[in-house]
């Protein structure tokens, strides 16, 4: 069984008695309940298409929030081989919200980096959540200086609600961290690809998405605050997060026609969590492409993605 998301509760009440029946049906106290099975399991595909080809941008947020959504560990050990990871940031210590370090990606060498949130209450306490301190920015800094230095593509995957706001990030820095992170990433003469594969949250992201190809998960989100942040600050009522998230323009297909993402990768019906396998491999294969046109453009990699990065909200 899913967690079922509130809105999905139309489909939560069909998939419930479709497992009621196949369960009567191995205990023997059913005669024939595939015709009925069948004719659920159709209800229950339709139901869950209506509502996936009609979310609003606060549905479009649950989603890219879904606890059983994969994570960039489940990105990781899939797609990469031979990943090499890299603790700490020589200064402070290690930060685990940020995963770093060097792997091989359909046989190439690259670095990477990605968020991580965890997927049970010790996993997400000992990675914060996937909200990183100053110490995971300067990791982050740290792995693209190696990289550029050996000439290694840099792949990212951000999921992130944005950087801790604690009083001791805040008294190591945490906003010059976030900064020289960004700097970072625009200064490298090597290709980047970043991928958005949940929440795209902030300062917390763009630390690490300035790249020269950013692409978006279907049903993931990317702002420059919280919908529930933004509610606080406007209307100084959180529970307005749903107008925030609808007037913040937060979603993949906004943020396409914006400009500010170059691809919106599709997800399987339901939700990446649904079918993970195939989530994890339709984003690897965006990856590999976008890595492959870099590759052969012969482009200033670090003049593309300034140019890049200026021309947004340019209207002129």
């Amino acid at each position: 069984m899913y967690n079922y998301l509130d809105f999905e509760k139309p489909v939560a009440d069909l998939e419930g008695k479709i497992l009621e029946l196949k369960k009567l049906s191995e205990a023997g106290e059913a005669v024939d309940v595939n015709d009925e099975v069948v004719r659920l399991e159709k209800r229950s595909k339709d139901a869950l298409i209506d509502l996936y080809k009609a979310l609003t941008p606060w549905q479009k947020a649950q989603v890219a929030r879904h606890p059983d959504r994969p994570h960039c560990l489940d990105y990781v050990k899939e797609l990469f081989t031979d990943f090499t990871p890299m603790a700490g940031d020589r200064s402070f210590g290690e930060d685990h919200a940020v995963i770093g370090g060097f792997a091989r990606f359909r046989g190439q060498a690259i670095a990477l980096l990605g968020h991580e949130k965890g997927n049970d209450t010790k996993s997400r306490l000992k990675h914060n959540f996937g909200m990183a301190k100053p110490e995971g920015y300067r990791k982050a800094v740290r792995l693209m200086e190696l990289a550029d230095r050996f000439g290694l593509p840099l792949i990212t995957l951000v999921d992130t609600a944005g950087a801790y706001p604690g009083i001791g990030a805040e008294e190591r820095g945490q906003a010059e961290a976030i900064a020289r992170s960004t700097s970072a990433c625009l200064s490298l003469k090597s290709p980047s690809v970043s991928v958005i594969i949940g929440e795209g949250g902030s300062g917390g992201a763009i630390a690490i998405a300035v790249a020269n190809k950013v692409h978006m998960l279907e049903h993931s989100i990317y702002s420059v605050i919280s919908p529930e942040g933004a509610a606080s600050i406007l209307w100084r009522d959180p529970t307005r997060a749903k107008d925030a998230a609808t007037n913040m323009k937060i979603t993949a297909q906004d943020l396409l026609d914006l400009k500010v993402i170059d691809t919106i990768i599709p997800e399987p019906l339901g939700g990446a969590h649904r079918d993970r396998a195939k989530a994890i491999r339709d984003t690897g294969d965006v990856i590999a492409r976008s890595l492959d046109e870099l590759t052969a453009s012969g482009a200033d990699f670090r003049e593309q993605r300034r140019e890049k990065f200026l021309a947004i909200g340019r209207t002129l």
